[in-house]
Protein backbone atom coordinates (compact mmCIF):
# COMPACT_ATOMS: atom_id res chain seq x y z
CA UNK A 1 0.00 0.00 0.00
CA UNK A 2 1.51 3.13 -1.07
CA UNK A 3 2.64 5.60 2.09
CA UNK A 4 1.90 9.02 2.31
CA UNK A 5 4.68 11.04 3.78
CA UNK A 6 4.22 15.17 4.79
CA UNK A 7 7.12 17.24 4.28
CA UNK A 8 7.22 20.95 4.57
CA UNK A 9 6.85 21.27 0.82
CA UNK A 10 3.58 19.14 1.14
CA UNK A 11 2.31 21.45 3.55
CA UNK A 12 3.44 24.58 1.27
CA UNK A 13 1.50 23.14 -1.34
CA UNK A 14 -1.81 22.18 1.03
CA UNK A 15 -1.85 25.80 2.23
CA UNK A 16 -1.52 27.55 -1.21
CA UNK A 17 -4.17 25.20 -2.67
CA UNK A 18 -6.54 26.74 0.29
CA UNK A 19 -5.87 30.35 -0.21
CA UNK A 20 -7.05 29.85 -3.88
CA UNK A 21 -10.00 27.96 -2.52
CA UNK A 22 -10.99 30.95 -0.48
CA UNK A 23 -11.22 33.06 -3.16
CA UNK A 24 -13.42 30.64 -4.80
CA UNK A 25 -15.75 29.89 -2.35
CA UNK A 26 -16.04 33.00 -0.94
CA UNK A 27 -17.59 34.50 -4.25
CA UNK A 28 -19.26 31.67 -5.11
CA UNK A 29 -22.69 32.05 -3.08
CA UNK A 30 -22.64 36.25 -3.78
CA UNK A 31 -23.84 36.05 -7.11
CA UNK A 32 -27.31 36.47 -5.52
CA UNK A 33 -26.25 39.54 -3.83
CA UNK A 34 -24.70 40.76 -7.02
CA UNK A 35 -28.01 40.37 -8.55
CA UNK A 36 -29.95 41.93 -5.87
CA UNK A 37 -27.15 44.86 -6.06
CA UNK A 38 -26.97 45.18 -9.66
CA UNK A 39 -30.54 44.73 -10.44
CA UNK A 40 -29.94 42.31 -13.28
CA UNK A 41 -30.67 39.18 -14.29
CA UNK A 42 -29.68 35.54 -12.91
CA UNK A 43 -28.68 35.21 -16.70
CA UNK A 44 -26.33 38.02 -16.74
CA UNK A 45 -25.09 37.61 -13.39
CA UNK A 46 -24.10 34.23 -13.92
CA UNK A 47 -21.70 35.49 -16.68
CA UNK A 48 -19.33 34.86 -13.57
CA UNK A 49 -19.35 31.83 -14.12
CA UNK A 50 -18.52 32.27 -17.27
CA UNK A 51 -15.49 34.42 -16.60
CA UNK A 52 -13.74 32.31 -14.46
CA UNK A 53 -14.49 29.81 -16.70
CA UNK A 54 -12.72 31.91 -19.56
CA UNK A 55 -9.66 32.26 -17.20
CA UNK A 56 -9.56 28.45 -16.52
CA UNK A 57 -9.39 27.82 -20.41
CA UNK A 58 -7.20 30.48 -21.09
CA UNK A 59 -4.88 29.07 -18.52
CA UNK A 60 -4.94 25.81 -19.73
CA UNK A 61 -4.02 27.18 -23.25
CA UNK A 62 -0.65 29.05 -21.76
CA UNK A 63 0.31 26.54 -19.24
CA UNK A 64 2.37 24.52 -21.11
CA UNK A 65 4.32 26.95 -22.41
CA UNK A 66 4.64 28.89 -18.87
CA UNK A 67 5.64 26.16 -17.48
CA UNK A 68 8.35 25.88 -19.63
CA UNK A 69 9.74 29.16 -20.03
CA UNK A 70 8.83 29.62 -15.68
CA UNK A 71 8.84 26.82 -13.87
CA UNK A 72 6.31 25.39 -11.69
CA UNK A 73 7.63 27.77 -8.32
CA UNK A 74 6.99 30.65 -10.72
CA UNK A 75 3.67 29.90 -11.80
CA UNK A 76 2.56 29.04 -8.59
CA UNK A 77 3.55 32.71 -7.08
CA UNK A 78 2.21 34.22 -9.94
CA UNK A 79 -0.85 32.56 -10.24
CA UNK A 80 -1.84 33.45 -6.15
CA UNK A 81 -0.74 37.22 -7.01
CA UNK A 82 -3.43 37.12 -9.60
CA UNK A 83 -5.72 36.36 -6.94
CA UNK A 84 -4.85 38.60 -4.60
CA UNK A 85 -5.14 41.46 -7.20
CA UNK A 86 -8.59 40.25 -8.45
CA UNK A 87 -9.81 40.22 -4.41
CA UNK A 88 -8.36 43.69 -4.30
CA UNK A 89 -10.34 44.62 -7.47
CA UNK A 90 -13.49 43.00 -6.08
CA UNK A 91 -13.00 45.46 -3.55
CA UNK A 92 -13.08 48.32 -5.12
CA UNK A 93 -15.54 47.25 -7.69
CA UNK A 94 -19.17 48.08 -7.92
CA UNK A 95 -19.95 47.57 -11.46
CA UNK A 96 -21.00 44.54 -13.24
CA UNK A 97 -18.02 45.01 -15.85
CA UNK A 98 -15.28 45.27 -13.22
CA UNK A 99 -16.88 42.14 -11.34
CA UNK A 100 -16.81 40.38 -13.99
CA UNK A 101 -13.21 41.22 -15.46
CA UNK A 102 -11.54 40.52 -11.70
CA UNK A 103 -13.46 36.62 -11.75
CA UNK A 104 -11.78 36.47 -15.44
CA UNK A 105 -8.49 37.48 -13.19
CA UNK A 106 -8.60 35.15 -10.16
CA UNK A 107 -9.57 32.54 -12.27
CA UNK A 108 -6.50 32.89 -14.70
CA UNK A 109 -4.32 33.32 -11.40
CA UNK A 110 -6.08 30.18 -9.87
CA UNK A 111 -6.10 28.03 -12.89
CA UNK A 112 -2.06 28.21 -13.25
CA UNK A 113 -1.80 27.62 -9.33
CA UNK A 114 -3.91 25.38 -9.02
CA UNK A 115 -2.67 23.32 -12.14
CA UNK A 116 1.20 23.79 -10.94
CA UNK A 117 0.83 22.27 -7.42
CA UNK A 118 -1.50 19.33 -8.47
CA UNK A 119 1.58 18.55 -11.40
CA UNK A 120 4.14 18.87 -8.83
CA UNK A 121 2.24 16.60 -5.99
CA UNK A 122 2.19 14.01 -8.45
CA UNK A 123 5.74 14.08 -8.78
CA UNK A 124 6.47 14.88 -5.32
CA UNK A 125 4.16 11.91 -4.27
CA UNK A 126 4.10 8.82 -6.47
CA UNK A 127 1.86 6.61 -6.27
CA UNK A 128 0.89 7.85 -3.21
CA UNK A 129 -0.51 11.02 -5.50
CA UNK A 130 -3.89 10.55 -5.20
CA UNK A 131 -3.81 10.23 -1.70
CA UNK A 132 -1.84 13.57 -1.45
CA UNK A 133 -4.33 15.13 -4.04
CA UNK A 134 -7.18 14.14 -2.07
CA UNK A 135 -5.94 15.43 1.40
CA UNK A 136 -4.61 18.36 -0.51
CA UNK A 137 -8.09 19.36 -1.52
CA UNK A 138 -9.73 18.40 2.22
CA UNK A 139 -7.43 21.07 3.67
CA UNK A 140 -8.34 23.12 0.81
CA UNK A 141 -12.22 22.63 1.30
CA UNK A 142 -11.64 23.22 4.93
CA UNK A 143 -10.77 26.92 4.47
CA UNK A 144 -13.56 27.03 1.83
CA UNK A 145 -15.73 25.91 4.45
CA UNK A 146 -15.25 29.38 6.63
CA UNK A 147 -15.32 31.80 3.48
CA UNK A 148 -18.95 31.95 3.01
CA UNK A 149 -19.49 32.08 6.46
CA UNK A 150 -17.15 35.30 6.36
CA UNK A 151 -18.36 36.57 3.58
CA UNK A 152 -21.61 36.05 4.79
CA UNK A 153 -21.16 37.50 8.22
CA UNK A 154 -19.13 40.84 7.05
CA UNK A 155 -22.32 41.38 4.79
CA UNK A 156 -24.81 40.44 7.86
CA UNK A 157 -22.95 42.90 9.57
CA UNK A 158 -23.00 45.46 7.19
CA UNK A 159 -19.33 46.05 6.05
CA UNK A 160 -20.16 44.20 2.43
CA UNK A 161 -19.15 41.17 1.42
CA UNK A 162 -16.22 42.42 -0.62
CA UNK A 163 -14.35 42.84 3.13
CA UNK A 164 -14.52 39.06 3.54
CA UNK A 165 -12.86 38.41 0.48
CA UNK A 166 -10.50 40.65 0.73
CA UNK A 167 -8.59 39.10 3.61
CA UNK A 168 -7.20 36.46 1.19
CA UNK A 169 -4.47 38.70 0.29
CA UNK A 170 -2.22 38.83 4.04
CA UNK A 171 -2.16 35.52 4.49
CA UNK A 172 -0.91 34.64 1.03
CA UNK A 173 1.79 37.46 1.71
CA UNK A 174 2.53 35.01 4.90
CA UNK A 175 3.32 31.92 3.49
CA UNK A 176 5.30 33.40 0.25
CA UNK A 177 7.28 34.89 2.71
CA UNK A 178 7.92 31.17 5.06
CA UNK A 179 8.20 29.65 1.85
CA UNK A 180 11.19 31.71 0.69
CA UNK A 181 12.96 32.37 3.88
CA UNK A 182 12.59 28.42 4.58
CA UNK A 183 13.69 27.16 0.99
CA UNK A 184 10.39 25.08 0.35
CA UNK A 185 10.08 25.09 -3.67
CA UNK A 186 7.93 22.31 -6.05
CA UNK A 187 9.65 19.90 -8.16
CA UNK A 188 9.96 21.04 -11.06
CA UNK A 189 9.54 19.72 -14.91
CA UNK A 190 12.48 17.84 -16.52
CA UNK A 191 12.97 20.67 -18.87
CA UNK A 192 11.20 23.69 -17.63
CA UNK A 193 13.33 26.07 -19.38
CA UNK A 194 14.49 24.15 -22.73
CA UNK A 195 13.53 23.64 -25.78
CA UNK A 196 10.39 22.51 -26.83
CA UNK A 197 9.81 18.87 -26.64
CA UNK A 198 6.74 17.21 -28.43
CA UNK A 199 4.22 16.19 -26.55
CA UNK A 200 3.17 12.49 -26.97
CA UNK A 201 -0.62 11.87 -27.80
CA UNK A 202 -2.60 11.41 -24.39
CA UNK A 203 -3.57 7.53 -23.86
CA UNK A 204 -7.25 6.88 -25.40
CA UNK A 205 -8.67 6.62 -21.40
CA UNK A 206 -7.57 10.07 -21.15
CA UNK A 207 -10.66 11.93 -22.64
CA UNK A 208 -12.78 9.58 -20.17
CA UNK A 209 -11.46 11.20 -16.97
CA UNK A 210 -12.07 14.97 -19.28
CA UNK A 211 -15.62 14.25 -19.57
CA UNK A 212 -15.99 13.71 -15.99
CA UNK A 213 -14.71 16.38 -14.78
CA UNK A 214 -16.59 18.53 -16.96
CA UNK A 215 -19.63 17.14 -15.55
CA UNK A 216 -18.42 16.67 -11.23
CA UNK A 217 -17.10 20.69 -12.15
CA UNK A 218 -20.43 21.68 -13.43
CA UNK A 219 -22.07 20.16 -10.33
CA UNK A 220 -19.39 21.50 -7.92
CA UNK A 221 -20.28 25.54 -9.99
CA UNK A 222 -24.47 24.81 -9.94
CA UNK A 223 -24.39 24.17 -6.31
CA UNK A 224 -21.77 26.54 -4.97
CA UNK A 225 -22.94 29.47 -7.31
CA UNK A 226 -26.56 28.92 -7.14
CA UNK A 227 -27.45 26.47 -4.20
CA UNK A 228 -27.97 29.89 -2.29
CA UNK A 229 -30.72 30.90 -4.92
CA UNK A 230 -32.68 27.63 -4.25
CA UNK A 231 -32.59 28.34 -0.77
CA UNK A 232 -34.02 31.46 -0.47
CA UNK A 233 -36.52 30.78 -2.98
CA UNK A 234 -38.06 26.95 -2.21
CA UNK A 235 -36.55 27.02 1.92
CA UNK A 236 -37.27 30.53 2.29
CA UNK A 237 -34.39 31.39 4.30
CA UNK A 238 -32.95 34.99 4.23
CA UNK A 239 -30.00 36.38 2.10
CA UNK A 240 -27.46 36.24 4.65
CA UNK A 241 -28.47 33.22 6.04
CA UNK A 242 -28.62 31.19 2.26
CA UNK A 243 -24.76 32.85 1.65
CA UNK A 244 -23.13 31.46 4.71
CA UNK A 245 -25.72 27.62 4.67
CA UNK A 246 -23.74 27.43 0.63
CA UNK A 247 -20.74 26.18 4.15
CA UNK A 248 -22.68 23.28 5.36
CA UNK A 249 -21.97 21.94 1.69
CA UNK A 250 -18.35 22.72 1.72
CA UNK A 251 -18.04 21.10 5.32
CA UNK A 252 -19.50 17.88 3.59
CA UNK A 253 -16.67 18.16 1.29
CA UNK A 254 -14.62 18.40 4.10
CA UNK A 255 -15.60 15.31 5.46
CA UNK A 256 -15.93 13.71 2.09
CA UNK A 257 -12.13 14.80 1.00
CA UNK A 258 -10.82 13.72 4.89
CA UNK A 259 -12.54 10.30 4.25
CA UNK A 260 -10.96 9.29 0.49
CA UNK A 261 -7.27 10.26 0.88
CA UNK A 262 -8.15 6.96 2.93
CA UNK A 263 -10.33 5.62 0.45
CA UNK A 264 -7.63 5.69 -2.34
CA UNK A 265 -5.23 3.74 -0.45
CA UNK A 266 -7.29 1.06 -0.09
CA UNK A 267 -9.86 0.60 -2.98
CA UNK A 268 -9.16 1.48 -7.06
CA UNK A 269 -10.25 5.25 -8.10
CA UNK A 270 -12.26 4.35 -9.96
CA UNK A 271 -14.86 2.36 -7.84
CA UNK A 272 -14.68 5.26 -5.43
CA UNK A 273 -15.85 8.04 -7.23
CA UNK A 274 -18.97 5.89 -8.84
CA UNK A 275 -19.88 5.43 -4.88
CA UNK A 276 -19.07 9.32 -4.31
CA UNK A 277 -21.43 9.89 -7.11
CA UNK A 278 -24.24 8.17 -6.02
CA UNK A 279 -23.70 9.31 -2.37
CA UNK A 280 -24.08 13.05 -4.26
CA UNK A 281 -27.62 12.21 -6.16
CA UNK A 282 -28.40 11.11 -2.21
CA UNK A 283 -27.88 14.37 -1.00
CA UNK A 284 -29.15 16.77 -3.84
CA UNK A 285 -32.56 14.52 -3.76
CA UNK A 286 -33.14 15.62 0.06
CA UNK A 287 -32.13 19.34 -0.96
CA UNK A 288 -34.01 19.38 -3.96
CA UNK A 289 -37.44 18.22 -2.05
CA UNK A 290 -36.97 20.02 1.19
CA UNK A 291 -39.03 23.08 2.00
CA UNK A 292 -37.55 23.38 5.40
CA UNK A 293 -33.55 24.66 6.03
CA UNK A 294 -32.06 22.56 7.77
CA UNK A 295 -33.03 19.54 5.69
CA UNK A 296 -32.03 21.67 3.26
CA UNK A 297 -29.09 22.17 4.53
CA UNK A 298 -28.84 18.28 5.60
CA UNK A 299 -28.72 17.74 2.42
CA UNK A 300 -26.12 19.99 1.25
CA UNK A 301 -24.02 18.16 4.04
CA UNK A 302 -24.28 14.85 2.57
CA UNK A 303 -24.37 15.76 -1.12
CA UNK A 304 -20.78 17.74 -0.40
CA UNK A 305 -19.83 13.86 1.39
CA UNK A 306 -19.95 12.81 -2.44
CA UNK A 307 -18.66 16.14 -4.18
CA UNK A 308 -15.52 15.96 -2.06
CA UNK A 309 -14.06 13.15 -4.04
CA UNK A 310 -14.92 14.45 -7.48
CA UNK A 311 -12.19 16.79 -8.01
CA UNK A 312 -9.05 15.32 -6.58
CA UNK A 313 -10.42 11.53 -7.71
CA UNK A 314 -11.47 13.06 -11.28
CA UNK A 315 -7.67 15.12 -11.55
CA UNK A 316 -5.97 12.18 -10.28
CA UNK A 317 -7.21 9.87 -12.76
CA UNK A 318 -6.65 12.41 -15.16
CA UNK A 319 -2.72 12.86 -14.09
CA UNK A 320 -2.31 9.06 -13.76
CA UNK A 321 -3.86 8.57 -17.32
CA UNK A 322 -1.57 10.78 -19.04
CA UNK A 323 1.07 8.30 -19.86
CA UNK A 324 4.09 10.20 -18.06
CA UNK A 325 2.83 13.82 -18.99
CA UNK A 326 1.39 15.44 -15.79
CA UNK A 327 1.36 18.97 -16.51
CA UNK A 328 0.13 18.74 -20.06
CA UNK A 329 -2.62 16.36 -18.35
CA UNK A 330 -3.16 19.44 -16.22
CA UNK A 331 -3.32 21.69 -18.69
CA UNK A 332 -5.79 19.87 -20.67
CA UNK A 333 -7.70 19.02 -17.07
CA UNK A 334 -8.15 22.63 -16.92
CA UNK A 335 -10.05 22.93 -20.30
CA UNK A 336 -12.81 20.73 -18.86
CA UNK A 337 -13.27 22.59 -15.48
CA UNK A 338 -13.14 25.86 -17.81
CA UNK A 339 -15.88 24.50 -19.89
CA UNK A 340 -17.97 23.36 -17.09
CA UNK A 341 -17.38 26.75 -15.27
CA UNK A 342 -18.95 28.48 -18.49
CA UNK A 343 -21.38 25.93 -19.55
CA UNK A 344 -22.86 24.95 -16.69
CA UNK A 345 -23.82 27.94 -14.83
CA UNK A 346 -24.73 30.18 -17.53
CA UNK A 347 -27.29 27.02 -18.64
CA UNK A 348 -28.91 26.86 -14.89
CA UNK A 349 -29.23 30.61 -14.95
CA UNK A 350 -31.03 30.88 -18.37
CA UNK A 351 -33.08 27.75 -17.16
CA UNK A 352 -33.41 29.25 -14.28
CA UNK A 353 -34.54 32.74 -15.33
CA UNK A 354 -37.82 30.72 -17.28
CA UNK A 355 -38.68 28.26 -14.96
CA UNK A 356 -37.13 28.76 -11.56
CA UNK A 357 -33.99 27.95 -9.84
CA UNK A 358 -35.79 24.84 -8.32
CA UNK A 359 -36.83 22.94 -11.47
CA UNK A 360 -33.14 24.18 -13.24
CA UNK A 361 -31.12 22.25 -10.75
CA UNK A 362 -32.69 18.79 -12.17
CA UNK A 363 -29.65 19.78 -14.75
CA UNK A 364 -27.55 18.26 -11.69
CA UNK A 365 -29.00 14.77 -11.92
CA UNK A 366 -28.17 14.43 -15.24
CA UNK A 367 -24.40 15.76 -15.15
CA UNK A 368 -24.23 13.46 -12.53
CA UNK A 369 -25.31 10.49 -14.73
CA UNK A 370 -22.63 11.87 -17.50
CA UNK A 371 -19.91 11.31 -14.85
CA UNK A 372 -20.71 8.49 -13.99
CA UNK A 373 -20.92 6.49 -17.83
CA UNK A 374 -17.57 7.99 -18.46
CA UNK A 375 -16.20 6.51 -15.13
CA UNK A 376 -18.14 2.92 -15.91
CA UNK A 377 -16.08 3.21 -18.91
CA UNK A 378 -12.98 3.98 -18.05
CA UNK A 379 -13.14 1.16 -15.20
CA UNK A 380 -14.05 -1.16 -17.72
CA UNK A 381 -11.17 -0.32 -20.12
CA UNK A 382 -8.58 -0.43 -17.56
CA UNK A 383 -8.08 -2.69 -14.46
CA UNK A 384 -6.14 0.16 -12.61
CA UNK A 385 -5.31 3.92 -13.64
CA UNK A 386 -1.53 3.25 -14.36
CA UNK A 387 0.77 5.89 -12.11
CA UNK A 388 1.62 9.21 -14.17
Amino acid sequence: MPRLVRDRLTWVMYVQLALWVYFLYGFGPVAPLLRDEFHVSRTLTSLHGTAFAAGGVFGGAVLPMLTRRLGRHRLIWGGLGLVCLAAIGMFAAHHIALTLACALLGSLGGSMAVNAINAAITDHHGTAAPAAISEANAAAAGVGVIAPLIVGATFAAGWGWRSGLVLVVLPVLAVAWYARTAAVRPPEPARPNGAHAPHRPLPRTFPLALASLFATGSIEICLTLWGSDVLRDHAHVSAGVATAAVSTLIAGMVLGRLLGSRLVLLFRPTRTLLAALAVTLAGFALFWVATQAALAMAGLVVAGLGMGLHYPLGIGLALAHSDGQPDLAAARASFAVGIAFAVAPFALGALADRVGPHSAFLLVPAFALLSALAIARLDRLTLAPRAG
